[in-house]
């Protein structure tokens, strides 16, 4: 017979079982390659495992399949197929040998599973070894020789939040519960109006916890954090509920496992309607470390940010996130890489409110964390961004027709948000006066007139791309001098000319180099005399180096109402403050800066998206003059 499953018996036993009634243990035993006696102890187990769905019954030394359920048979031979799917693979040996051992109340010895799993000793072991490095984070371990006999080692908190948060659906895939304790739990969940994930993975937590505590292993004596949570207004809620489900199983489970039940309301994300946590009352100190967070962001980036402007939901938020940190919750963010490309400068704030808190609370905010903080700051620049928006006004000037104008209208629907206001007229309506009243013009004509507002020249049918970057651009056109509307989409190299750039030749220190272009900069007029000493006070807190040798020293200036950009370029790497640097963004923003805020967060956010280009800042530093600096940062 051809194998339907790879090294699965059971599979195998229960397909030929299938096909044939009445076979011999020899015959099957044949077949597969084994021994008669690896045969009935398969029989055996394939009894256990099938539930009473079905069952192979032996007559007179023939054996045959009876089913009794065809449905809950076919749920209990997909699983057994499915068994080679997991011993087939690395993770689902590791998964497997972690599940025998945190139940077993024994050492348990390698040859006995490696015939549980029907694999190779020296696969085990490599098995073994690579579950070992992945456990050891956690704080666990696996002790005992593997001729001896193993367990494992550790905190019962600790295996369970291994368990959560790598072997979880493998674990508990198909853990029996009653379907009156499921629909308790979900009604309480759906009662409450949180969202599905919390939901979800509050039941995670409650099977486990069950699960652990029924079999023996219990969480124990907690630190003085986890009882803490008992006065928060929605544990009352759980405890309740627990006590109802421990009068069901006719158990009393103690305050630490309906602390570990809690958890996942403790550290959920904070939902949309936050009527489902008003029970939840906010901690005295997430003001205070809202406040600091702003402040710090203003330390650093002269970005300035109202608390008022983070509404409750951003202290829920932050609430929420220090008590995932404090109880190793782990809160995943799918579009972590997206945030830090799309939003550099919200990405760069989340790092501030990071350290802030590490400060604060001693606790390390990991990479997920800081995208979720990202996506907060990310909407406040957005707000902020479409708060000092006017509506942008686009004319459409056509000399062909109102068919080629509508034409050209649907095109630019396609590349610019809804509260773009778009007008089409005739060459022969337009005007100086006309024109004058909107923020660029579109035309496929030559205007027989001069203007003030920037125009692009198009045809009927445009390239959308590289429109789209020239309308970008024209909306800094009045905070910017910007001598045409190129593809070119950065707009700091408009702020730049041969005055502000600066090449720094080998021996030159980073402070030589600062004190010179302070110097030059004051002396032609685009900073105030006092910007040097205010520099060098900020710089003597901590270093304004940031990824990849690149520093942006910054500070506010007086001289003019202007944003003032500059850069220093070295031909080799030095050092400052421990740190390396190359590149030198060299920032002073008008006293009034919230005139210019658009500007200075597209400007950061542009720079920090170069500073994070490995590829890009090579070809910076090569450069040695300032025509070759322009064709670098041209970037169609």
């Amino acid at each position: 017979m051809k194998k339907q499953f790879t090294d699965n018996r059971a599979a195998d036993i229960l397909l030929i079982l299938g096909h044939k009634s009445g076979v011999t243990v020899a015959s099957v035993a044949q077949k597969l390659g084994v021994s008669e006696r690896t045969i009935r102890n398969d029989i055996r187990q394939l009894n256990e495992d099938l539930r009473g769905s079905a069952v192979i019954e032996g007559n007179q030394g023939r054996y045959s399949l009876r089913i009794f359920d065809p449905d809950k048979y076919r749920k209990a031979f997909d699983k057994i197929c499915n068994i080679d799917g997991a011993f087939g693979t690395p993770r689902g040996r590791q998964n497997y040998v972690f599940g025998e051992l945190m139940r077993a109340d024994a050492p348990i010895l390698t040859d006995e599973l490696a015939y549980e799993m029907n694999v190779g000793r020296t696969t085990l072991i490599s098995d073994l070894k690579k579950l070992r490095e992945e456990i050891e984070p956690y704080g666990l371990s696996i002790v005992g020789k593997t001729s001896k006999g193993m367990i494992l080692h550790g905190k019962e908190l600790d295996i369970r939040t291994y368990i959560l948060e790598q072997c979880f659906d493998a674990l508990y895939e198909d853990y029996p519960l009653d379907r009156d304790i499921e629909e308790l739990v979900r009604s309480e969940i759906k009662k409450k109006g949180f969202e599905k994930q919390v939901g979800r993975q509050f039941e995670r937590y409650l099977l486990l916890m069950v699960d652990r505590f029924l079999t023996g292993h219990y969480v124990g004596k907690l630190t003085d954090a986890y009882y803490n949570l008992t006065a928060n207004g929605e544990f009352y809620n759980v405890n309740s509920l627990i006590d109802r489900l421990g009068g069901i199983m006719h158990v009393d489970f103690p305050v630490e496992e309906k602390l570990f039940a809690f958890l996942p309301i403790a550290g959920m994300r904070t939902p949309a309607d936050l009527g489902a946590v008003q029970e939840m009352e906010l901690d005295a100190t997430i003001g205070p470390l809202s406040e600091k967070i702003m402040a710090q962001i203003k330390e650093e980036l002269d970005i300035s940010i109202d608390p008022k402007d983070f509404t409750e939901e951003f202290a829920y938020h932050l609430m929420f996130m220090l008590n995932r940190l404090r109880f190793k919750i782990h809160q995943p963010n799918a579009i972590l890489e997206e945030l830090k490309t799309k939003y550099p400068l919200a990405y760069e704030m989340s790092g501030i409110a990071a350290r802030v808190i590490e400060r604060e609370y001693g606790l390390e905010v990991n990479q997920d964390e800081r995208g979720h903080l990202a996506s907060y700051f990310g909407v406040f620049l957005e707000e902020n961004n479409i708060g000092q928006r006017r509506p942008f006004r686009i004319v459409v000037i056509c000399g062909t027709g109102r068919v080629t104008a509508r034409l050209i209208s649907v095109q630019l629907k396609r590349i610019v948000d809804s509260q773009v206001q778009i007008k089409t007229m005739s060459d022969t309506a337009a005007s100086p006066e006309v024109v004058e009243n909107y923020d660029i013009i579109l035309t496929t004509v030559e205007l027989p007139f001069k203007t003030a507002r920037p125009v692009i020249r198009i045809r009927e049918i445009f390239d959308e791309k590289e429109l789209k970057q020239k309308l970008e651009k024209a909306r800094y056109w009045d905070r910017v001098e910007i001598p045409v509307l190129d593809g070119n989409q950065y707009i700091m190299s408009s702020l730049l000319d041969e005055n502000k750039v600066f090449f720094f030749e080998k021996g030159r220190s980073y402070e030589d180099a600062l004190a010179e272009m302070t110097e030059i900069l004051s002396d032609e007029g685009y900073i105030d005399e006092g910007f040097g000493e205010r520099l060098a006070e900020r710089e003597a807190k901590g270093t304004m180096v940031f990824d990849n040798a690149v520093a942006i020293p910054h500070g506010i200036q007086t001289a003019n109402d202007r944003m003032l950009l500059a850069m220093g370029i070295f031909e080799e790497t030095v050092q400052h403050k421990g740190h390396d640097v190359r590149i030198i963004f060299f920032m002073a923003l008008p006293e009034q800066s919230d005139v210019d805020d658009m500007l200075m967060i597209r400007v950061y956010d542009e720079l920090l998206e170069i500073s994070r280009n490995r590829e890009m800042l090579d070809a910076i530093a090569r450069t040695r003059d300032y025509q070759e600096l322009l064709r670098v940062l041209y970037k169609s």
